[in-house]
């Protein structure tokens, strides 16, 4: 006996649109069960990690400052999975675009002019690119697996960053902690409503992206063709699409994209560069894209859940004693399920008895 994914001939508009509301459901089921196992209340737990961050307006700005980064790097990789190009390094990416936009506030800290913090902008985004850019040549021209490839190079984003601030961008007036020299007011990333938080306009970058994509995605010849690549390559071929060129395209597009989002964290949230800039928004952006069903505007919804994910882990360490682990738990289960459920819509389960078997079953009758 074997268990086999048959394709199902025709795919259920209905349950595709509930699919991510059920994945929800399941993983606040499960949960439960985690907590209860956990010797927490449930419903006590939930509500501290999902409806507390919701109750006052600094916590919303909290929810919009994580939301951000998440949203920017899951349009990037929305784009990449959906041309069939599989960029699992916004991590890196995110990383290196921190570093990168951060060379005028802290190697050039004497220039004080208003241009600084564009130019710190561009210069994220393009290391973002050109960062992601090695998987993508790796692939192009070498057929080089693209998971892999960008995978790794994490790695070496985090330790390079590592390695700058112990070294030589540490300040040499922060008592020999590795953190890099504070940047100057003119390299932060303004608060969009100073007077109620500190949200900063990198939220409204993520929403202007999500929206740019979307446009692009549905009206456009270069979505057209992100379609139709993704879907089949040959039939990409027939119509004049080139791979080579889809493949760099969509990992320079969601390598900027998450560059964007580093020098946007490092600016309005961090001040200064550390060993840590990130509690993984690289890697759970991608549950974010697929959570959003690769829409742009679905991305924004699932950005903020996955956030309040974040936020709701942090209250519920000081109201009822749970781990910082259990924010990890949780983004998996949602991954699982999420991935669950597209996998039973679009597959149905088979099983296959094997030949021997069957003759076996038919004599003994």
């Amino acid at each position: 006996m074997r268990i086999e994914l048959e394709k199902r001939p025709q795919v259920s508009k209905l349950f595709g649109f509930v699919s991510p509301l059920l994945a929800l459901a399941l993983t606040l089921i499960a949960g439960s069960v985690m907590f209860a196992l956990l010797g927490k209340d449930p419903m006590e737990a939930l509500n501290a990690f999902f409806v507390e961050p919701l109750l006052e307006v600094w916590s919303l700005h909290e929810l919009a400052i994580k939301a951000a980064p998440l949203i920017l790097i899951a349009v990037g990789l929305s784009v990449c999975y959906r041309s069939n190009n599989w960029n699992i390094g916004a991590e890196g990416q995110f990383t290196i675009g921190a570093i990168t936009g951060s060379i005028l506030p802290i190697v050039f800290y004497d220039w004080h002019s208003p241009l600084v913090l564009p130019l710190m902008l561009i210069m994220g985004a393009i290391g973002g690119a050109l960062f992601a850019a090695i998987p993508a040549l790796l692939k192009a021209h070498f057929n080089t697996n693209e998971i892999l490839t960008s995978l790794m190079l994490v790695y070496i984003a985090q330790l390079f960053l590592d390695w700058l601030v112990r070294g030589a961008w540490r300040d040499p007036k922060g008592f020999n902690f590795p953190v890099s020299r504070d940047f100057a007011p003119e390299a932060i990333l303004p608060p969009i409503w100073e007077e109620s938080g500190r949200a900063h306009w990198a939220f409204i970058f993520a929403i202007l992206a999500a929206i740019l994509v979307w446009f692009m995605m549905r009206f456009t010849l270069k979505g057209f063709e992100i379609v139709v690549l993704g879907q089949s390559e040959r039939a990409g071929r027939f119509a004049g699409f080139s791979s080579k060129r889809m493949i760099w395209f969509s990992f320079l597009f969601s390598g900027a994209l998450a560059g964007l989002a580093g020098i946007s964290e490092v600016s309005g949230s961090i001040g200064h560069l550390q060993p840590a800039i990130s509690p993984g928004y690289g890697f759970t952006a991608i549950i974010v894209a697929f959570l959003g069903r690769l829409n742009p505007l679905g991305i924004i919804a699932s950005g903020l859940v996955l956030a309040l994910t974040y936020l709701g882990g942090e209250a519920a360490q000081l109201s009822i004693g749970v781990s910082d682990k259990v924010t990890r738990v949780f983004q998996g289960l949602l991954l699982f399920f999420v991935l669950s459920c597209d996998t039973l819509i679009f597959y149905r389960i088979r099983i296959v008895w094997s030949r021997v078997q069957a003759i076996a079953g038919k004599a003994a009758q």
